[in-house]
């Protein structure tokens, strides 16, 4: 019984077949199952072995294919393996030869295409993935996986799961049509190709004579006549796949555009009619929360001078309207009624009259600088060095991230040894120090009378500190134990700042700035991290302290957790959120600092930030509002009461406020700055070159030198040895603990290490254990004795 002849073959498609196969000169030729599918050619005994057992397989990426005769032809990859094949007909022959060359065809050519699609995602990887790990976090402590997760990217759409689908949808059928336009293109190639081919021999029959050769030459031209042929009846069929494929779509794609212009047109007209209600709301809700003259403080009341009608109705032009928060926010702002504009002796809000002046003729700042005798305008400048506006620009290396992956499969975060390729030529005590870029805010702070106004400067600084992690997407080098970074800005700017890293394992740094214009700040951080795979949270550990010595005031808080996005796959981001409460534990005042995540169906601006500043008491004072990566600005709160539930059932107060004034403007970037790592104008400055301060500062770290100048191979050589120099002391260290160690507490793990600059005390008024400040540093600076400090690079 015939077997049935198979069909015609197609890119794309999986031929299949029958085929004698050269096994030993015993056995001979031997029947074999082939099948051609994806660029590889597989055989078995029989059909039934298809699904278990492969006897064989090769790669016609990098195979040749050779014809021996009118049935006989070899496949093969270079020596390694080498098939005799047999066709039981010449036709079937011709058939499998077609069918190998646009196989082999489009193998080569999806092997060019997933090498340079490795080389882009490489390349972007290599700004993207891997330091991503562990950016911002050279402190790192054992993560933990939780169930939660979060939106990789913000959403490009708002359409939900169906548009999703359909989106998938609509891709896949792309992808589809691509594949057969590259069938299309292989088709072409191998007409052309085999059509030269036939008129070649076309040309060389006609000028022969009739003889002995003229057989052979016959016989290939036939055989290329056939190859045109069949090639041809494939490209007869991709062209109709693909006009089949093409057609069946169009209309579908034609129904989904109708129903998208559709729902557009709706959506305008749905959004013009919210726009509509919520002018009316806005005007209504204006009109209500103004309260009526007998409902105020009734000081006000009997000091007269402001007219009982039509004031509710005449708008002040210093008032502003602030539309209510998305939920869960607990409170909404409004303006005040405008005759809190028109008092500067009421106490409404319980304010000392120093800072419950008329908010339309005395500015914020102007009314602290007026409350301290010293004026900056009094003081003779000195002149001062001249820091450096640029660095080297960032090289663009290229670097073979799956080299680097292979090496971090089932080793701790912390304990990768990183290339400086994914860092930035600065370490993490010099990341800590930039916290003080905003230094004005607490000298300002210094000179307030009133603890409520102190506490908002207070909260501003706190804001600030991450206004520099925007766009600073590169890890910044872990600090070496007993490493130490200076920034001595006292002629400059009036203060000066020490940072040392006291633990190795845990990881912590401590710091410490004290000004002339009498505050100290002092914190001690450790990070705790958690990686999704999608995104890397950074949770700080431990507190930062503010003190101030003309009032005593002490305040504390703690870090925000920062997210970091799409650490795998797409376009970086950083995102702050989390609550801060920035606590005066002199006075019991409090601020409360609401960071909110971002959310691409909020309805406010990204990156906001929102906080209260209350008393003991709990009574509100100040409202702060703003984004965490621009500016920040407060009112005062000239009334409270308390509005309707939100969409969660929680009641939230409404603050009648003056006009908002910003306490707060970051700092424009330098010139060229995406070049330079995104470093604003003060960390440009942090790893220049300094005389006089200790040998241990992170300025004299080689590999950080050598990164910054741009020579990052020998970067990471000099990195690695640092670290394993690292290693070797604290094993020495350990030994020599154990050494002199008494017997009951043998076993324990030992580390003696000391800080040199800082001891760990309980803090009295937090009731926190930190590394503080023991002093001794700047002395040891104007004597230049640094005997007492470790050779650690």
């Amino acid at each position: 019984m015939s077997e049935p002849k198979p069909p015609t073959p197609t890119p794309g498609d999986t031929y299949k077949g029958w085929l004698f196969k050269w096994t030993n000169y015993i056995k001979g030729y031997q029947r074999r199952w082939f099948v051609l599918s994806n660029g590889l050619l597989s055989y078995y005994r029989t059909q039934a072995e298809m699904g278990h057992t492969c006897r064989g397989t090769i790669n016609l990426a990098t195979a040749n294919i050779a014809v021996e005769d009118s049935c006989n032809f070899v496949i093969s990859n270079g020596g390694a393996q080498t098939y005799h094949l047999k066709a039981n007909s010449e036709v079937e022959r011709q058939r499998w030869i077609t069918a190998l060359e646009l196989a082999k065809a489009k193998a080569v050519r999806m092997q060019a295409e997933s090498g340079e699609r490795e080389n882009i995602f490489v390349g972007e990887c290599r700004s993207f993935c891997v330091r991503r790990f562990v950016i911002l976090s050279p402190l790192f402590s054992h993560s933990d996986d939780s169930g939660d997760d979060c939106p990789a990217v913000p959403p490009t759409s708002g359409q939900g799961g169906g548009c999703r689908n359909s989106n998938s949808e609509v891709q896949s059928t792309l992808r589809t049509l691509n594949s057969k336009v590259e069938d299309l293109t292989t088709c072409n190639d191998l007409i052309v190709k085999h059509g030269s081919a036939l008129q070649r021999s076309l040309s060389e029959l006609e000028g022969i004579r009739v003889g002995g050769d003229m057989g052979d030459k016959i016989r290939q031209v036939t055989e290329r006549a056939t190859l045109f042929r069949i090639t041809s009846n494939a490209m007869i069929n991709a062209c109709r796949d693909f006009l089949s494929l093409a057609q069946s779509h169009s209309k579908r794609w034609q129904k989904a555009l109708q129903v998208e212009r559709d729902q557009r047109i709706r959506l305008e007209e749905t959004l013009e009619q919210l726009a509509k209600q919520h002018n009316h709301l806005e005007r209504a809700f204006r009109g209500a929360t103004v309260l009526p003259s007998s409902f105020s403080n009734p000081a006000l009341g009997n000091k007269g001078g402001v007219p009982g009608k039509g004031d509710a109705s005449d708008e002040d032009d210093d008032n502003e309207f602030f539309d209510a928060m998305e939920d869960p926010a607990e409170f909404i702002t409004v303006p005040a009624d405008p005759k809190y504009h028109r008092r500067s002796g009421s106490n409404v809000s319980g304010i000392s009259n120093e800072t419950g002046m008329d908010d339309q003729s005395v500015n914020f700042d102007e009314l602290s600088l007026a409350s301290n005798p010293e004026s900056p305008q009094s003081l003779e400048l000195e002149p001062v060095r001249q820091r450096r506006t640029r660095i080297p620009d960032k090289p663009n290396y290229y670097l073979n991230l799956w080299s680097i992956m292979k090496n971090c499969i089932g080793k701790e975060l912390s304990k990768i040894p990183m290339p400086v390729n994914f860092n930035e030529p600065l370490s993490m005590l010099q990341r800590l120090s930039e916290d003080l870029e905003y230094y004005e805010l607490l000298d300002k702070a210094a000179k307030c009378q009133s603890s409520l106004e102190q506490m908002c400067y207070v909260a501003a600084f706190t804001v600030s500190s991450y206004s520099t992690t925007v766009h600073r997407t590169g890890k910044p080098f872990n600090p070496l134990l007993g490493e130490t970074f200076e920034l001595d800005r006292l002629k400059e700017c009036g203060y000066r700042s020490l940072c040392e890293q006291v633990s190795h394992h845990p990881p912590a740094a401590a710091h410490h700035a004290m000004s002339e214009k009498g505050w100290t700040l002092r914190q001690e951080i450790t990070l705790a991290s958690k990686f999704r795979g999608k995104y890397l949270s950074i949770m700080p550990l431990g507190s930062i302290q503010c003190l101030f010595d003309k009032s005593n005031n002490h305040y504390s808080w703690k870090k925000v957790t920062t997210t970091v996005h799409n650490i795998i796959v797409g376009k970086l981001w950083i995102d702050q959120s989390g609550e801060i409460d920035v606590v005066n534990h002199k006075t019991g005042d409090r601020c409360h600092l609401k960071f909110a995540p971002y959310s691409y169906f909020s309805r406010d601006v990204p990156r906001k930030v929102t906080g209260v500043v209350t008393d003991k008491d709990g009574k509100a004072h100040y409202v702060l509002s703003g984004t965490w990566d621009e500016k920040m600005e407060f009112s005062r709160v000239m009334q409270s009461s308390k509005g309707e539930n939100g969409t969660e059932g929680k009641q939230r107060t409404v603050y009648q406020t003056l006009k908002a004034k910003e306490i707060w403007k970051k700092n424009p970037l330098p010139e060229g700055a995406e070049n330079m790592y995104f470093f604003s104008s003060l960390a440009l400055t942090l790893n220049e070159p300094e005389e006089g301060v200790a040998p241990t500062d992170s300025r004299k770290r080689p590999d950080q030198r050598l990164m910054e100048d741009g020579r990052w191979d020998e970067a990471n050589a000099e990195k690695q040895r640092l670290e394993e120099k690292q290693r070797t002391t604290r094993r020495e260290r350990e030994r020599e603990a154990v050494k002199a160690v008494s017997p009951s507490e043998e076993g324990a793990h030992q580390d003696n290490y000391q800080a040199l600059w800082f001891e760990k005390l309980d803090d009295p008024a937090s009731g926190e254990t930190l590394h503080v400040y023991k002093g001794g540093y700047w002395e040891a600076k104007e004597q230049g004795s640094w005997d007492m400090c470790a050779d650690i690079f």
